[in-house]
């Protein structure tokens, strides 16, 4: 919805990814060697994508990146990637929502790779890895806190307000 009324695209690295595979590009080709042999694609070459995405003509007036950078080493990186192209990011956002609601929700998808055990191991990485990069983007200026585990009408009207008045 923000990206529609925004008109700036909704991008993920997956997207990019998947779609970078699946047109044959030098970038995607190198990226699907990885995917292939079911190893993480290497940092550069997420950089090299998302660099090449966000020089795409619907991204020159924004852009909202969902899922990166993951960490505060990637979030220096793609800061120094925006500066040298006289760009900024001017927001990250975090939604924040418990730890057993975020347990809950996975349970109900269903996957066979989501059980209590995993989930719960997932969710340790993730927070080693997002409280640097919450303090990365709160030592900025540019992070803002919304409460995920509201209806979605709820967070999108606090997730504008946010953006609007920078609060």
């Amino acid at each position: 919805e923000l990206s529609k009324r925004e008109k700036i695209p909704h991008i993920s690295t997956g997207e990019i990814l998947r779609n970078s595979v699946a047109n044959k590009t030098d970038l995607g080709l190198k990226a699907k060697y990885y995917m292939d042999q079911g190893s993480l694609v290497p940092d550069q070459l997420v950089f090299d994508l998302v660099e090449e995405r966000l020089s795409q003509e619907d991204a020159q007036n924004g852009w909202i990146l969902d899922g990166f950078p993951r960490n505060s080493s990637q979030a220096e990186t793609f800061q120094q990637m925006l500066y040298a192209k006289n760009r900024d990011c001017d927001y990250a956002i975090f939604l924040e929502v418990p730890d057993a609601i975020l347990i809950e929700r996975l349970l109900l998808r269903g996957r066979a790779d989501d059980t209590a055990e995993t989930i719960r191991h997932r969710l340790d990485v993730y927070q080693e890895e997002t409280q640097p990069l919450i303090d990365f983007y709160g030592a900025r200026g540019k992070l803002r806190r919304i409460r995920g585990n509201q209806p979605v009408e709820k967070v999108t009207q606090d997730l504008q307000h946010a953006l609007t008045t920078g609060h």
